[in-house]
């Protein structure tokens, strides 16, 4: 008997409206259950059974939203990242932090702050070739 997958994540968050804005406007991201006017909603990331919730409430303390970071896997990081600096409603809803760069333990990433400040990552494996360029 053994774990297998994450099945999902659940974010204490300030404005459902808000956040189901900027989570539906993710490529990949489902909506499920819920929505912008309801206390909890779901969100499936397309094609992995895994779960992404949202938890309306009014106390979050700052340090909650520290808590590391949530990482979704891409299929073009590069393009996520110019698809979410291109539309409006993502660029003013969250802080990117960092512009899409190569990793020493083989992805390429980029990271952001969402509308609750809550750090994520969004990442790119990158392939057997360019790994050998970070590990030599």
């Amino acid at each position: 008997m053994k774990v297998y997958r994450i099945s999902a994540i659940t974010l204490k968050i300030r404005d459902m409206g808000k956040s189901c804005n900027f989570y539906s406007r993710l490529p990949g991201f489902k909506l499920e259950y819920g929505g912008a006017t309801g206390p909890f909603t779901t969100f499936e990331v397309e094609g992995s059974k895994t779960y992404f919730n949202l938890e309306l409430t009014n106390d979050i303390p700052t340090k909650q939203r520290d808590f590391g970071r949530i990482i979704f896997h891409t299929e073009d990081v590069d393009s996520l990242y110019r698809y979410m600096k291109n539309d409006k409603a993502i660029s003013e809803a969250v802080i990117f932090e960092t512009k899409p760069v190569d990793a020493p333990w083989g992805e390429r990433f980029f990271h952001i702050r969402e509308p609750d400040g809550y750090q994520m990552s969004f990442a790119q494996p990158l392939s057997k070739e360019s790994k050998k360029y970070y590990w030599e």
